[in-house]
């Protein structure tokens, strides 16, 4: 592999331009390639801004190309990271299109936190140069990067890509088995559910569904009463659970991963919006160790714009992977 090692990178959001700035302002060439016309229009603006902020050198977001096609971005890259949505299907396709247009001997890596590598790669002809990187966001501030090995993986290109992000300043760590969750998110896990376990009620601020998915499923093992709240632009919602009870959980509430969920970053967000519906959470945990009415099974959801409150009854979902009766 060349001193600087082109680089080409399938998403163009959160993670991706954060993979992006990483190798640009190591001087490495990046071409980045997104289904999205408007990230990647604001995506040398937003490496920009980013880089401005850290006092770093804002003229590194020069070396990062969107590129309209796919073909394009990998087509002369010495190394591919995939950072699109956390979905199966889509990722095996993207490495269906990756394999045929990118050079024979590039390495191949698929940043994901929740989905088995093997999985991902299992339709490559050739897997031994495939292999996960499990970045940390943000990517330009975390240093460990996970590299997780399948049964197919060459032990030489995975240490190609060892060298690779020691050189750009991560903290790479081999991940020798393909296990569900890695090991620092099991880690991770491990320290929420701890967490989970000392409190009387959690409040859960997080942004992201995987992180909610894995507070909802702490609080369901360990019968802890959760309230959640969420905002988007100018829309707010609130939902109590308390699942000292039984179901409802988060879970029921969204049933599938929510992959396409739109983010803060992508949609923008009001900082009034956010404070209300964080004092009304801090509110309703008031209620439940007070031993008031908290509106435990309901969401309630805010209009900001319009000024309009709506509440919605929710209903326990008897399969539900989480609260449901076979898995409790």
């Amino acid at each position: 592999m060349a001193d600087k090692a082109k680089i080409g990178i399938i998403g163009a959001g959160l993670m991706g331009h954060g993979i992006a700035q990483v190798f640009a302002l190591a001087g490495h060439d990046v071409k980045v390639t997104d289904p999205s016309a408007e990230a990647l229009a604001t995506l040398n603006d937003r490496i920009r801004r980013n880089l401005e902020d850290l006092g770093e050198d804002t003229s590194a977001a020069e070396r990062v190309t969107p590129c309209a096609d796919l073909s394009e971005a990998v087509a002369d890259a010495d190394v591919v990271f995939e950072a699109a949505l956390e979905n199966l299907e889509l990722k095996q396709k993207l490495f269906a299109e990756i394999e045929a247009a990118a050079p024979q001997d590039a390495l191949l890596a698929s940043n994901t936190s929740v989905i088995p590598i093997t999985a991902i790669m299992s339709g490559l002809k050739n897997k031994a140069r495939s292999m996960g990187t499990h970045w940390w966001n943000p990517p330009f501030l975390v240093p460990l990067v996970e590299i997780i090995h399948t049964e197919a993986t060459d032990p030489k290109p995975a240490q190609m890509m060892f060298d690779l992000l020691a050189a750009v300043g991560k903290t790479p760590v081999d991940v020798m088995k393909d296990v569900p969750g890695f090991v620092g998110n099991r880690l991770q896990h491990a320290l929420w559910r701890e967490a989970v376990a000392l409190a009387d009620v959690v409040l859960d601020c997080t942004d992201n569904f995987p992180a909610r998915f894995e507070i909802n499923a702490a609080c369901v093992r360990a019968r802890r009463p959760l309230v959640s709240g969420a905002a988007i632009r100018f829309e707010g919602q609130l939902a109590v659970f308390d699942l000292r009870r039984g179901g409802p959980c988060y879970r029921c509430l969204y049933p599938d991963q929510g992959d396409a969920a739109e983010t803060c970053e992508e949609a923008g967000i009001l900082g009034p919006v956010v404070g209300t519906v964080g004092a009304l959470q801090a509110l309703a945990a008031l209620k439940l160790m007070l031993g008031l009415d908290a509106q435990a099974g309901r969401l309630q959801t805010w209009d900001a714009l319009r000024m309009q409150w709506r509440s919605h009854k929710m209903a326990a979902d008897p399969e539900c992977p989480v609260c449901g009766e076979p898995h409790v």
